[in-house]
């Protein structure tokens, strides 16, 4: 399945440009004979705090999104802010060629270190969602540094996407993380990240797709691309012919934890 990853320089509170652009994107990923094109965190505002600009309480981009799939036949994942009460929701959703919701999942650990817990509260449902045969789940950012959601997923995933706004600062910790769940996960890992100065920090972007092996397929890095890679409904095979997961004590886990 081939699978497009658009790394974008985001317009930080933009909505209405970036916007402009993904649209571009979703027609270009078509042409490319994509099945689903993925984008970052936040994708169309960017991981801001200021949640007065960015939060949506009336499903302004789902709807869009949706309308756009239909119309390109095209499946789309994006992240938007949702308000919830006091506090928001960060969010990121999938709708499938027919413009079907099929994948509505909020982060679950709120970056504290960058203030996201000040404005945002984490989610506590674990998602997955189904793409030509493939299984798929989706994790947010720095949901990658906690390996403990990823092995509670009740299917095992062909294809596990985390979209991010993930700083060059902390570039190896992404690639290393990536690769780390790829290969504890037996699976197909996708990261998607921005790309560009935001906020005055750095993003170098480093958008890649990694096997189950923990192989790098490909990875694209400092400029805004769309990143296209061709996966194979395989992943079953990594696990059938070394089972780890079939070792797990899941039991004996929840009392350590």
């Amino acid at each position: 399945m081939k699978i497009g990853l658009f790394q974008s320089d985001i317009d930080w509170c933009n909505k209405e440009y970036n916007l402009a652009v993904a649209e571009k994107k979703i027609v270009e990923a078509k042409k490319s004979d994509c099945r689903i094109i993925f984008f970052p965190e936040m994708s169309f505002t960017g991981f801001s705090m200021d949640t007065e600009r960015t939060k949506e309480s009336d499903n302004f981009t789902i709807n869009l999104m949706s309308s756009i799939a239909k119309r390109e036949n095209i499946a789309v994942g994006f992240g938007y802010v949702k308000e919830c009460g006091n506090y928001c929701e960060n969010r990121y959703a999938v709708v499938d060629r027919d413009g079907k919701l099929i994948s509505d999942y909020a982060k679950i650990h709120p970056f504290s270190y960058g203030y996201e817990g000040e404005k945002f509260k984490g989610g506590n449902i674990l998602t997955q969602y189904v793409i030509d045969g493939m299984i798929f789940s989706t994790f947010i950012c720095y949901d990658l540094r906690f390996p403990e959601i990823f092995q509670g997923l009740k299917n095992v995933p062909d294809v596990i996407v985390v979209p991010a706004n993930w700083p060059k600062s902390r570039s190896h910790h992404w690639k290393t993380l990536l690769q780390a769940r790829a290969i504890e996960s037996q699976c197909y890992v996708l990261g998607v990240n921005c790309v560009g100065v935001h906020d005055e920090a750095y993003y170098s972007g480093d958008t890649m797709a990694v096997d189950p092996n923990g192989e790098i397929i490909a990875v694209r890095s400092n400029i805004q691309d769309l990143l296209v890679v061709d996966i194979n409904n395989d992943a079953y095979l990594y696990r059938e012919k070394f089972d780890v997961r079939s070792d797990r004590k899941p039991e004996l886990y929840k009392t350590l934890l």
